[in-house]
């Protein structure tokens, strides 16, 4: 098991790479959620604002 998690002395390195690649991964799709719910905040905006100017 330890020589997994130290992977030929390398397993800072790897285990490092892995880490940061999720937290990328993670702010990836967190942003695209956000910047989904704000388009579809302004389209209903202007959909109501559509609404109320007939």
């Amino acid at each position: 098991m330890t020589e997994m998690f130290a992977m030929g002395n390398y397993g800072a390195y790897v285990w490092s790479s892995f880490g940061l690649t999720a937290i990328v991964m993670l702010a990836c799709v967190a942003q695209a959620r956000s910047r989904q719910r704000t388009v579809y905040q302004q389209i209903e905006t202007r959909l109501k604002a559509m609404e109320s100017a007939e």
